[in-house]
């Protein structure tokens, strides 16, 4: 993980991506204007941080000797800090932080996930 974004928070199901640095030259040799692949609908990149997923509600009763770390629940997200996601790019929010270029995409806007992990190797 970034130390730039190490202090953020992610608020529910979104997911900090940070875009993937396009060449800006084709395989054939062409050389592209600034901005081409940016404008396409489906970008990919880096996720660097994730929220804490979908809240769900809370069956329980007030008790007042339950302490209140309790009282939120959530069902965990897919995406996972380090993965590459594919994501639509017009569901995304696109922040300047700290210099850096970076994406805050709903969860439900992520295509695909490629993760690097020896589950998948095995």
């Amino acid at each position: 993980m970034e130390v730039a974004v190490k202090n953020l928070i992610i608020v529910g199901d979104r997911v900090l991506i940070k875009p993937k640095e396009y060449p800006n030259q084709t395989k054939s040799g062409l050389y592209l204007p600034p901005g081409v692949k940016e404008k396409e609908k489906i970008q990919s990149g880096e996720v660097i941080r994730v929220g804490p997923g979908y809240a769900i509600p809370s069956d329980d009763i007030a008790e007042s000797w339950k302490p209140d770390e309790d009282k939120a629940r959530y069902i965990p997200l897919q995406a996972q800090e380090g993965d590459t996601a594919i994501f639509l790019l017009n569901s995304a929010h696109e922040i300047i932080y700290q210099e850096q270029k970076y994406f805050i995409v709903p969860h439900q806007a992520i295509l695909m996930l490629e993760r690097d992990n020896e589950f998948f190797n095995s």
